[in-house]
């Protein structure tokens, strides 16, 4: 069996009604994924399957999810050893862990984008590893200029979690 990470771009359904994360699991399970755990309430799973490609489990969830819950949100996955890869690639150890977050990318970004998001920038640092973006906003990232422009539209589908969550999961998976 092989260890995949899987990050739900949103757990928002309706106003005032999110994905409850045993909910969640139970959608996963019931797809044939084996020993699916959650961490934190905000759609972050770890589960086994055979062997396959990313593209694979992230359209099982996404048809899945939608089925169970009667949405469509992007699933972002990740196997083990990319997600281990991602998370010993953090380029800002030296930041607040609640304040360094990386926007998992489905398709690499190219180093170029930082150009991009120099305008939306103050202090905060910005750095493309490995395909996806690292920023430390040093500050608190609900007053940054820069959340409005990591759109979808704008970089493509991807999520963002925090450093905490990043080292959560790499932790799920090591265990």
């Amino acid at each position: 069996m092989a260890v995949y990470v899987a990050l739900l771009y949103s757990i928002g359904l309706d106003p005032g009604r999110r994905v409850v994360m045993a909910d969640l699991k139970a959608m996963a399970e019931s797809l044939g994924f084996r020993n699916a755990r959650t961490l934190v309430s905000t759609g972050n799973l770890v589960l086994e399957a055979e062997p396959q490609p990313i593209a694979s489990i992230e359209a099982q969830l996404e048809a899945g999810f939608a089925a169970a819950f009667g949405k469509h949100v992007d699933i972002i996955a990740r196997d083990a050893d990319a997600w281990l890869k991602l998370a010993e690639g953090n380029p800002f150890l030296d930041g607040i862990a609640s304040e360094v977050i990386v926007r998992v990318m489905r398709q690499p970004l190219e180093p170029d984008v930082l150009d991009m998001l120099a305008r939306y920038k103050r202090d905060e640092r910005m750095a493309v590893v490995n395909g996806d973006l690292w920023i430390d906003f040093g500050l608190k990232a609900s007053e940054s200029k820069m959340l409005p422009a990591l759109t979808t539209k704008r970089l493509g589908i991807g999520t963002m979690r925090n450093w905490n969550t990043v080292r959560g999961l790499a932790e799920m998976i090591r265990a």
